[in-house]
């Protein structure tokens, strides 16, 4: 059986939607924290059960049966989320799981810039010292975060943040048949993947250069200094420390950390990855 966590959140339900075609729902178990929202995947005829990442006792019977076990990262950051993903690892292996893989990130580095780079970094190094086979899936930085980076960019004409650089924006779906292919084909990878990206890397500017193509209006890129648009971020509401996280993406950025890509992801979907440009055209059309 492959067990997959986070079975309803936005990549773990799209692993699972994906993995259905290509092997029997018998084969395929969630865990979730709860399971009240999983009962579209438990009439689909998947396996649910209760696994919290926070209570460790909880994993035992989510993992029980697990030939493979996909652990989908946490939105947590620091110590805190490598604990969660270590008892999330333990609990793989305790139940016998025969491969452990993990939704890690192209930029995972001990000395990132971005606080959840470190936490990957930390939780890939765990699990290849662990005694099971495993793979850690090297994902491109999620395209859905454009989103929030927009800002009011579509009303304004302007679109205000940090200096940043290329990054390697890359759509859920497409990571999600990626994990699902992987999973269905036991054991191709071994150990981190290439970097599963989208193949190219683009900064705020190339963003804003392809909005003004969309909308017809021009999309000025500026950039903010770092301190006060860190300020104006906690004076929207963004907590402190939050807004420093996002900050130090930004940093990222500009060292160039999120700017690796590589063709493996297509080779992987057998067709091209969703390109940045059919992402902001979803995104004008909500918008406007």
């Amino acid at each position: 059986m492959i067990v997959i966590t986070g079975g309803t959140g936005r990549l773990g339900f799209q692993i699972v939607d994906r993995l259905l075609d290509r092997v029997s729902a018998d084969q395929v178990g969630v865990s979730v924290r709860d399971t009240a929202r999983a009962g579209d995947l438990a009439a689909r005829g998947v396996r649910v059960r209760r696994g919290d990442f926070t209570e460790p006792d909880s994993l035992a019977d989510a993992f029980e049966g697990a030939t493979q076990a996909l652990i989908v990262s946490t939105n947590q950051s620091g110590a805190a989320a490598v604990a969660q993903h270590v008892a999330a690892i333990d609990a793989a292996r305790n139940s016998g799981a025969e491969r452990i893989l993990y939704t890690s990130h192209q930029g995972a580095a001990e000395d990132s810039l971005f606080a959840p780079m470190p936490d990957h970094a930390a939780t890939e190094r765990y699990l290849s010292k662990t005694d099971t086979p495993s793979t850690a899936l090297r994902n491109g930085f999620y395209a859905s975060t454009l989103r929030h980076l927009l800002g009011r960019a579509l009303e304004t004409g302007e679109l205000v943040a940090p200096a940043d650089g290329p990054v390697s924006w890359t759509a859920h779906a497409d990571l999600a048949e990626a994990a699902a292919t992987i999973l269905a084909d036991e054991g191709r990878f071994d150990g981190p993947t290439p970097p599963l990206t989208a193949p190219d890397a683009l900064d705020l500017a190339d963003v804003a250069g392809i909005l003004t193509e969309l909308t017809g209006r021009t999309i000025r890129r500026v950039v903010a200094d770092d301190d006060e648009w860190t300020a104006a971020m906690i004076g929207h509401g963004v907590p402190a420390d939050q807004a420093t996280m996002l900050l130090g993406m930004f940093r990222a950025a500009r060292r160039r950390e999120f700017a690796t890509t590589g063709p493996e992801l297509e080779n992987l979907l057998q067709r091209r990855a969703t390109p940045v440009r059919s992402i902001l055209e979803g995104l004008t059309r909500t918008t406007t």
